[in-house]
């Protein structure tokens, strides 16, 4: 080990290159080693760890020297009533925050005692949106008129990349000499975007080819991944989900300790009043945490939680109480490829009945988001409800002080 250690501090070995001479479990060591005697820093903890690095070091991180655990609890039972998730969950969230997981959980038994959530799937489709230069404005509108006129050209090329993939649709968007084409792929039980990142990039070359626009980058910003975006809003990224639950004046009163009318208020003045004057694109409670916590459990990559937490909450009073429902219009999930195959990730997903690919295809990706979406409800009724009955600050202070 020495030896490798001195031909780092020489320059002479890369960090990136260890596992060029030793086994993964070997390098990761070195790396280790050389970090902590660099910095004087201990790195027992991050160094004890349970998963198997061969799959790791080649998909999923370069330069490890360990892992970072967070703690993992479990929400539920969660009923679910989709079209997909049909049943009794336990939600696995993976977090730092005290009082997170009690809360959901408190919502988990809110929704099951109502009965279950009722969810539906309204869109399912991840995007690229490569940028073109033209060399006019003339021209771009050429070019965005081409686009829309030659879909089947560009599918064919698009799908001749991969087996699963498939190009449900495309949208040409003009700003004076750049010409964005914003594709939409159905990709299975994967979230999708080396998918359709490759895919994209042979469908770039036939428009450039047959337009005489120049690709300048192959995501041009309006897919829009991994940043807050009106289009996401709007149009969708992934899936997008609505779960609703009607909630019963007894069942408000004995486990939220607060009733319809005020449940509704606060939602209305905090998630849409407040939001609207932020300039917020999340009309929410707290719709990340929840997703943030199940994409960490379950191997999901994690910047997406940025798009999902661009969700709109509403609560209605009916008669006898009230109906609570989430709108989440882009959520980012896959149960193969990426991090779901890291073994305590893909545990996690095996709580859910969602790991690996589904029969058919796409199902268990379905399945899953069905179900974070009903979490994320759970979650909103919770905290709507500690707002409501003044027990907000009680419960950080019972569960999350620090």
């Amino acid at each position: 080990m020495d030896d490798y250690i001195e031909r780092l501090r020489s320059g002479a070995l890369k960090l990136y290159a260890l596992e060029k001479e030793l086994p993964p479990a070997d390098a990761v060591r070195v790396r280790r080693k050389f970090v902590e005697e660099e910095t004087g820093t201990s790195l027992d903890a991050v160094g004890a760890f349970s998963i198997g690095l061969d799959p790791v070091v080649r998909k999923n991180i370069e330069n490890m020297i360990g892992t970072v655990q967070v703690p993992l609890g479990v929400a539920g039972p969660l009923r679910v009533n989709g079209e997909y998730a049909a049943g009794a969950y336990y939600l696995p969230l993976a977090t730092t925050e005290g009082a997170l997981v009690a809360s959901v959980n408190r919502g988990c038994a809110v929704i099951t005692r109502a009965g279950g959530a009722d969810v539906r799937i309204l869109r399912d489709g991840m995007t690229r949106a490569p940028a073109f230069a033209a060399r006019s404005v003339v021209h771009a509108r050429e070019v965005a008129a081409w686009v829309t006129e030659h879909l089947d050209a560009i599918r064919e090329a698009a799908e001749s990349t991969t087996s699963h993939g498939k190009l449900l649709g495309l949208a040409p968007y003009v700003a004076g000499t750049t010409v964005f084409v914003r594709m939409e792929y159905d990709t299975k039980d994967a979230m999708g975007m080396n998918m359709v990142t490759i895919a994209s990039a042979k469908a770039g070359e036939v428009i450039e080819r047959e337009t005489g626009a120049r690709l300048v980058a192959l995501s041009g910003n309006l897919c829009t991944d991994k940043k807050p975006a009106a289009i996401n809003l709007i149009e969708g990224r992934g899936k997008t989900l609505v779960a609703g639950v009607s909630l019963a004046d007894d069942l408000i009163a004995a486990l939220l300790k607060t009733d319809a009318e005020t449940l509704a208020e606060v939602n209305q003045r905090k998630n849409l009043v407040g939001s609207a004057l932020a300039g917020s694109l999340g009309f929410n409670a707290h719709a990340a945490n929840v997703i943030a916590a199940a994409f960490i459990a379950c191997g999901q990559d994690a910047a997406h939680v940025v798009e999902g937490s661009s969700c709109i909450t509403t609560v209605e009073r009916v008669d006898g109480g009230a109906y609570v429902s989430v709108t989440i219009p882009s959520l980012a999930v896959g149960t193969v490829g990426g991090g779901t195959g890291i073994e305590t990730q893909r545990e996690c997903l095996g709580i859910l009945g969602v790991g690996g690919g589904g029969s058919p295809p796409g199902t268990n990706a379905k399945k899953f988001a069905e179900i974070v979406a009903a979490g994320v409800l759970a979650g909103e009724i919770s905290l709507l409800g500690a707002l409501g009955a003044q027990h907000l600050a009680r419960a950080h202070r019972e569960l999350g002080r620090g």
